[in-house]
């Protein structure tokens, strides 16, 4: 048994891994601001992680194995962590995200056409850190949400007492009304209508990985001692008409496309660039992961059967 605290765990994977995490026979508590409420058994701090001062006191004199920050966006966000959580944890696992890969957001190193992104072309111990940016801005945050989270891998990697993973997610799928940005039920609910779904000339792959998948991964990494950045992603990349025509398959109908150019607004998962991660770090620590199509018709069935998305 260790005894684990999970930052955020309110929602979608993160709800389910404090499940799991209780349900293997953990002590498990959970911090947030008190929108919802953990299981019952699960210890609950209600406190705003913002506020180093009330984090440190709600703290208190408790002491973790493990945490696992489920919503930290930015390095401003990862220095308050690393200071409360300074002396109270061996281990430290941030789940980041696959937008730290995009090449328009950042000048990265240069990978070949085709050939997934590894680890190593963000390196947080190499990262710089800027504070002083506007990082308490919403609409600042939301703009440069990538380059929030490779500075707050950078922060906890540089300046963090504590051993630190960061788990970067491919994009999440499945559980039906759960999986709440509506990106899968945007290609239901147009596939269904005959609406059109709007895509790049020559749209690159990307990957994906399902909710439950990525809730395992986060407790298999609570129990592992690895370092650094971990993709975690699903086997077998897919480009917006591969999504698509697995949708179709599911709703029975005929997928409806209007191409635009480069640059432009398309639908979710539609990218003009380079976007798939290498999984064989996670592979190699001894991760088994599933394939993206063994999973992703599920999921469209849960989609289809839930309430539809107001987006």
């Amino acid at each position: 048994m260790q005894r684990i605290c999970v930052i955020g765990g309110s929602r979608y994977f993160g709800k389910l891994l404090v499940k799991r995490l209780q349900a293997a026979g953990h002590q498990v508590t959970v911090i947030n601001r008190g929108s919802t409420r953990p299981p019952a058994g699960v210890e609950h701090l209600v406190v705003d992680r913002n506020d180093e001062a009330a984090l440190t006191a709600a703290l208190g004199s408790r002491a973790f194995d493990v945490v696992v920050d489920q919503v930290c966006y930015t390095p401003v966000q990862a220095a308050i962590a690393a200071r409360a959580f300074a002396g109270r944890t061996r281990r430290y696992v941030m789940t980041s995200t696959i937008e730290v890969y995009d090449p328009t957001t950042a000048a990265l190193a240069s990978t070949p056409a085709g050939t997934p992104v590894p680890e190593e072309t963000v390196d947080p111990a190499t990262w710089l850190v800027a504070m002083d940016l506007p990082w308490l801005d919403d609409a600042y945050l939301e703009a440069h949400y990538a380059e929030g989270k490779r500075q707050a891998e950078a922060v906890f990697t540089q300046e963090g007492s504590f051993a630190f993973a960061t788990v970067r997610s491919a994009h999440v799928l499945g559980g039906g009304a759960q999986e709440f940005t509506g990106r899968l039920a945007h290609y239901t609910e147009r596939i269904t209508r005959g609406e059109e779904i709007t895509v790049h000339a020559h749209a690159q792959p990307t990957v994906f990985i399902h909710y439950e998948e990525l809730a395992s991964l986060l407790l298999w990494a609570t129990a592992e001692d690895f370092t650094g950045p971990l993709n975690a992603c699903s086997d077998g990349p897919l480009d917006v008409g591969d999504l698509s025509t697995i949708v179709a398959a599911q709703v029975g109908r005929t997928p409806v496309y209007r191409t635009i150019p480069a640059g432009g607004q398309a639908s979710p998962f539609s990218f003009d660039r380079h976007y798939a991660m290498s999984n064989a770090r996670a592979k190699k620590l001894g991760f088994a992961l599933s394939r993206t199509t063994d999973w992703l018709p599920g999921a469209v069935t849960e989609a289809l059967t839930a309430e539809p998305s107001t987006t």
